[in-house]
């Protein structure tokens, strides 16, 4: 698969990158707007009256709000659009009765995996990441799943997109055994030659197993890939409405013992939502001290992680997109602006500070929890930035448009290409 400058891809080695000025920016936290200028790849300077230089440009911002750019730390890729051939009692049954159900649920989404192939899991992925690149998402950690039914195809493909968008889009792909690894014969050695096809992060999803021993030995059996392949790790936790669930202690733990502080991510952990404070206390005291982020995706069931009170123990969360119109979710477009604002309702954080949090949840939080590093408007730091037609993060989520201008590893982004592709027929 390949991909031509034209259409947003990463420039030949030899093409310099232009020096780009933007004026008068206005950056979170800083009182008036400034100058922002780029080259190479990187933020230069930053201050009033910048020089632009003899081969450079200046775009005026008059004024908007210019943030570094959105990160979605969760995402289904290899599922993006199989809503249509999916069974819809899937979504009913993650959706209702309290997520006592959502096990059956995951069974019945895993029949669309029979008709797995490469080929158009990679052309919806791409749709699904000229989006992300529309609505200023320039990272995103994907999940592709590795079991029986689908082989290693999802992988092959995601693997495969993630070489002909770098430079627009950075794509983390995630080797997921979401029917497990104890019951699922063959999943764990499936896991091993996904690392070895260029999977870069082990995931993980030890609820789905039949006992609590199966749980913890899927937990153990998923840090020893990571260990062995020296990658990171992200796991979907107890998401069922079953406050007997506690595989994010777990993970803690496990994490805690193999050294790995910053190099776990639990996600949904939505049982969380039904466990008793005395006990949620603790474990927030041992994600923080493991230092073990959380993925909340709240607007994709209707249980979800205590995000306040995480928040308030000092526990990094984050929120990501998970679906876009698959078996578990109708919706999505990768906006995550979209995401917080359906956040600021589900949760109800609207205060101003509030909303400042949200804002750093797709932001500078959730690059964090996916171990991006000098994710910020800062001189040296990487140039991924967005400029948004609003003046500041209150005006930008009651809109959640897409950004006027995105910025990705220094360069402007051609959007109208980017329309043109993420209307490609799904596949």
């Amino acid at each position: 698969m390949t991909r031509e400058p034209s259409q947003g891809g990463p420039p030949p080695d030899h093409v310099p990158r232009e020096r780009l000025v933007l004026r008068d920016a206005r950056m979170r936290g800083v009182a008036a707007p400034t100058d922002i200028a780029i080259e190479d790849g990187k933020v230069v300077a930053i201050g009033p009256g910048l020089a632009i230089g003899p081969a450079g440009r200046a775009i005026d911002v008059g004024g908007r709000l210019v943030t570094p750019s959105f990160v979605n730390p969760h995402l289904h890729l290899c599922k993006v659009w199989t809503g249509s051939l999916a069974d819809a009692s899937a979504q009913a049954g993650y959706h209702g009765a309290g997520m006592a159900n959502a096990r059956s649920a995951i069974e019945i989404a895993a029949r669309i995996k029979t008709r797995y192939a490469a080929s158009w899991i990679a052309a919806n992925a791409e749709k699904a990441l000229a989006l992300a690149a529309l609505h200023g998402n320039l990272h995103v950690r994907a999940f592709a799943d590795v079991d029986a039914k689908a082989g290693l195809e999802a992988v092959k493909a995601l693997v495969a997109v993630r070489e002909a968008l770098r430079g627009t889009v950075t794509v983390q792909v995630v080797a997921f055994p979401q029917d497990g690894l104890l019951r699922e014969p063959g999943a764990l050695e499936l896991m091993r030659e996904s690392m070895r096809l260029g999977a870069d992060v082990v995931g993980g999803i030890p609820w789905i197993e039949h006992t609590d021993a199966d749980a913890a030995e899927h937990v153990r059996l998923c840090f020893d890939l990571a260990c062995e392949f020296d990658a990171d790790v992200s796991m979907l936790l107890d998401d069922a409405g079953d406050p007997g669930l506690r595989t994010v202690e777990k993970m803690a733990i496990e994490t805690l013992r193999r050294e790995r502080a910053g190099r776990a991510l639990a996600h949904h952990c939505r049982a969380m939502a039904l466990y008793p404070t005395p006990y949620l206390e603790r474990l927030a005291g041992l994600l923080r001290r493991a230092g073990v982020a959380v993925v909340s995706d709240p607007h994709t069931g209707p249980l979800h992680a205590r995000v306040r009170d995480l928040l308030a123990r000092g526990v990094t969360v984050c929120l990501g997109q998970d679906d876009i119109s698959d078996a578990y979710y109708t919706f999505g477009r990768n906006n995550m602006l979209e995401v917080a604002f359906l956040a600021a309702h589900l949760l109800w954080m609207s205060t101003p500070a509030d909303l400042e949090r949200l804002y750093d949840m797709i932001t500078v939080d959730a690059a964090r929890a996916i171990g991006l590093a000098d994710h910020a408007i800062a001189a040296g730091a990487p140039a991924n930035l967005v400029v948004l037609d609003a003046p500041n993060v209150l005006e930008a989520l009651r809109s959640h448009a897409a950004p006027l201008h995105v910025i990705a590893d220094g360069r402007l982004l051609d959007t109208a290409a980017l329309r043109a592709r993420a209307a490609a027929p799904v596949q």
